[in-house]
């Protein structure tokens, strides 16, 4: 009978630690979604430069978390604004020994499939970053700040909900990260954006605004599929587990929830444009089947699939609104629209999470969504202001003008754009 329940118990951690890692994976994913939705709406000239902040950010990410920030944000703490202890570097995984010798307190899946997990949350967070301060940002000043928001900023206020901090002990709800990674991803990059200024030419004198737009829309609708896909793993990982009926039950509920939102987001975007500008606008029916996926991040286990659509629809409401006001009225420069996904969307995802949730309070979704915003625009504010007065944030005008592809890279992903015939 001992060895039954042994063999039981370490099925059920291989194949939640197999869920976990699959997972994972989808959400890894997701940064190839990133660099071709932002490759698509970017120009020509600046998409050699986005493709490589994209892949090197996600590199600083593992690294830095890695290092510091897995265990500033599952170091330990109970109920406060600091990690007990830190630590630095991963330790041992889950001995055989210690998993069958648990019981029902047993762990249920590796420590290291919880990292791999993590971490492509953390490139998440930067990712958004990436797209608002695009063709005019300084290459290595984006790095600078990657290290410092991936090693400390995201961890921190992970660990206020996620790791027991005092958020999680509030009673504010954050599933899988309307708040904790997108509306801080945001929130950072509202704070480089006001600091960087807009794009040459993007606002006229008399206060116009001249779209710019993207260079290929096939690869940002690409992007915008492959980040659909990721948030499978996204929302579906974030059920923990997957190894007993309820529990597999709940993450089919989240992957629906999680699908239907997205359409919902998409559909409702494209009806207000075509409403509110007389045109079928793609750039906003991909932005809105992104904030329905941002809308329903904070809680897709609780609504039906019906609610799940309609708290999608809402984000693609939503997000049509706040770019056409952030842009024509705030005057503020996001190419690719992701404060408003991000910020404004994930905002709403949160308070959404009070609709369907039983233990949702108002008041606590409130907090969070003050300290975390607060907390990552004051820190990200700071940081872009040292890199500014250091290394400076911003390419020289020249530069701008002929692309960051070639004067930060020094290579172009079209050549035979500005060299015919070659």
């Amino acid at each position: 009978m001992e060895q039954v329940a042994g063999d039981i118990l370490q099925t059920k951690y291989a194949l939640d630690t197999f869920y976990f890692l699959v997972m994972g994976a989808f959400v890894m994913w997701m940064a190839a979604g990133f660099s071709m939705l932002e490759a698509g709406l970017v120009r020509s000239k600046n998409t050699a430069e986005i493709l490589t902040k994209n892949i090197v950010l996600y590199s600083i990410a593992c690294i830095m978390y890695m290092v510091v920030g897995y265990n500033i944000m599952y170091g330990g703490s109970t109920g406060g604004f600091l990690p007990d202890a830190l630590t630095f570097g991963l330790g041992a995984d889950n001995t055989a020994k210690d998993v069958l010798a648990g019981g029902d307190d047993a762990p249920y899946y590796s420590t290291l499939s919880d990292f791999f997990f993590q971490v492509v949350f953390v490139a998440t967070a930067m990712s958004i970053v990436s797209g608002a301060v695009a063709e005019r940002m300084k290459l290595w000043a984006f790095f600078a700040f990657a290290i410092v928001f991936t090693a400390v900023i995201y961890p921190l206020e992970g660990m206020w909900k996620w790791g027991g901090g005092f958020l999680d002990a509030a009673g504010f709800l954050d599933f899988a990260g309307s708040g904790v990674v997108h509306m801080s991803g945001a929130a950072a990059a509202l704070a480089g954006v006001l600091l960087l200024g807009a794009r040459k030419g993007k606002y006229g004198k008399d206060g116009s605004v001249n779209a710019i737009p993207g260079a290929n829309l096939p690869l940002a609708t690409l992007g915008t599929f492959i980040l659909w896909m990721g948030w499978f793993g996204f929302n579906g990982g974030s059920e923990l587990v997957v190894s007993n009926i309820v529990e597999a039950n709940a993450v089919a509920m989240v992957f629906v929830n999680t699908n239907m939102a997205a359409a919902g987001g998409c559909v409702a975007a494209l009806l207000l444009a075509r409403f509110w500008f007389g045109k079928a606008d793609l750039t906003m029916a991909l932005n809105g089947a992104l904030a329905g996926l941002v809308s329903i991040t904070a809680e897709p286990l609780t609504p039906s699939p019906e609610i799940a659509t309609l708290i999608g629809a809402m984000g693609g409401i939503l997000v049509v609104v706040s770019i056409v006001m952030i842009d024509s009225k705030l005057k503020l420069d996001d190419p690719v629209g992701a404060i408003s996904v991000h910020g404004v969307v994930g905002i709403w995802g949160l308070l959404a999470v009070c609709l369907t949730n039983p233990d949702a309070s108002l008041g606590a979704q409130l907090m969070g969504i003050g300290v975390i915003f607060a907390w990552v625009f004051a820190a990200s504010f700071a940081v872009w202001m040292v890199i500014k007065v250091i290394f400076g944030i911003r390419v020289s005008e020249e530069e701008e003008f002929e692309g960051l592809d070639v004067g930060e890279c020094g290579l172009e992903a079209y050549p035979e754009f500005s060299q015919p015939g070659k």
